[in-house]
């Protein structure tokens, strides 16, 4: 469960084991560890220390108590991972302590797998090549001495989700749904490669079974089902991939409703982005006016207000637009304005009114710049970061402005970050018929046509 990324449920049994045997270092270790989340970017030092106390009231005191030199070096290690220091400091510190730890033991694979999560972590959740390729190095032996261990296939599938390294991924991808069918998580993980692939019938399976597995416990611990999650939200894009929108327009309104009626801050992010890739994805302008709600988280507000002032800029309804741009605007005076992505919906929105007053050419080179902002932030796994691909957007740009060889080298680019993605494949496909290569139009409707062939239950 430790894993397999199952916190909740790992401390509780951790804490079995603690009544288990009060003796037991292992098993305080264990709780510790539950309460640090390094790709979440989420960890609870306090809780993690209290639980280290009870075997131990000192690090010292525990380095003594340890009964083998084996378990001394992993209490040193979740020491290091919440003694002094900042975040940074100690994530790096105890990814140094896990490398003594794995060297010392060769033959521990659990040593060697959690060194691999402690490498990824040392980055907080920032994706970095050299360092994941760094990880799927000490994941890799892990997997080979041991097909069916989970760390071993979980942190592999991490080290390669993106589309330059996912074929990479997809052996451990495979073989992890199986190894831990309990594991909602788990389920969800393979998807982190399918979608790096564009495997848009493999996505939708992995959420579907990552949304039931996830449920059933939730119903067993007499808790609502998740409606609004990481889960369902990665379920939705699959299913507008495969046009299969009754599904689509269903998640929809069971995520409104749970955000309608009370739905936490994490849930208000994921309905954000599932409203503004619903309205974007399937360009019904109209859905911008009926999927609302208040939202009171900042990042969620600005995901929001982005889409609406898009959408009406797209209705072209003035009075609408002029609403939708204040409300857009008074929320990223609230934040950080130079954060990357504000700026690119920014620049987004700009572009739009330009291409409204027949500025063609303002608008192609504020999604230039736009793209290039995109182009220099790190891969993030999962939908699109930026719910409308500049790149894409550009391309969009180029082929109304008669400039259709461009265009295909944009929506290229978009495909090269999001394969596959259909919006994406729909521009190429037209861009490459008006600059009359065939070929390339044929193939790129030929990938739409197998990805909505789709008729699966979900």
């Amino acid at each position: 469960m430790l894993h397999s990324f199952e916190y909740e449920d790992a401390a509780t049994a951790f804490r079995d084991a603690q009544g288990r045997d009060p003796d037991f270092a292992m098993a305080y270790w264990g709780e510790a560890m539950t309460y640090n989340h390094p790709l979440w970017r989420q960890q609870d030092r306090q809780a993690a220390l209290d639980a280290l106390d009870r075997y131990a009231p000192t690090p010292g005191g525990r380095a003594e108590r340890a009964p083998t030199e084996r378990e001394r070096l992993y209490m040193e290690a979740v020491d290091a991972l919440y003694g002094p220091g900042d975040k940074a400091q100690r994530d790096q510190a105890y990814m140094e302590a896990m490398g003594r730890l794995a060297d010392r033991f060769p033959d521990d694979l659990e040593a060697r797998a959690f060194h691999a999560l402690s490498i990824l972590g040392s980055r907080d959740g920032e994706r970095d090549f050299t360092t994941y390729m760094r990880a799927a190095a000490e994941a890799g032996p892990v997997f080979a001495a041991n097909p069916k261990h989970p760390g071993a296939v979980h942190y592999l599938i991490h080290s390669f989700d993106d589309p330059v390294h996912a074929p990479l991924g997809l052996e451990a991808a495979r073989a992890y749904a199986a190894i831990a069918p309990d594991a909602g998580h788990a389920q969800h993980m393979t998807s982190h490669i399918f979608i790096a692939m564009g495997m848009w019938d493999d996505v939708v399976a992995a959420n579907v079974r990552a949304r039931d597995v996830q449920n059933r416990r939730e119903a067993e611990l007499g808790r609502p089902a998740n409606v609004c999650g990481h889960y369902t939200s990665w379920l939705h894009y699959g299913w507008l991939q495969q046009g299969r929108l009754s599904d689509a327009e269903r998640g929809m309104a069971e995520c409104l409703e749970r955000v309608r009626t009370g739905g936490s801050a994490s849930e208000e992010g994921y309905f954000a982005g599932m409203r503004a890739r619903h309205v974007l994805d399937t360009e019904d302008w109209t859905a911008a006016d009926r999927l609302t709600a208040e939202l009171g988280t900042p990042q969620a507000r600005l995901t929001d207000a982005f889409v609406t002032a898009y959408a009406a800029l797209k209705r072209g309804d003035a009075a609408r637009r002029q609403r939708a741009l204040e409300a857009y605007r008074s929320v990223t005076g609230a934040l950080e304005e130079s954060a990357p992505r504000a700026r690119i919906q920014q620049m987004e929105l700009a572009a739009l009114e330009a291409l409204e007053a027949g500025r063609l050419d303002d608008a192609i080179g504020t999604l230039r710049d736009a793209a290039a902002i995109e182009q220099s932030l790190p891969f993030e796994y999962g939908p699109p970061a930026s719910v409308k691909p500049p790149h894409e957007m550009l391309g969009e740009a180029l082929l109304e402005a008669g400039r259709a060889a461009e265009a295909v080298e944009a929506f290229e680019a978009s495909l090269a970050r999001t394969p596959l993605r259909v919006k994406s494949l729909e521009g190429l496909a037209a861009a490459a018929r008006t600059s009359g290569n065939l070929a390339k139009a044929d193939q790129a409707r030929a990938h739409i046509l197998e990805i909505r062939r789709s008729e699966s239950p979900g």
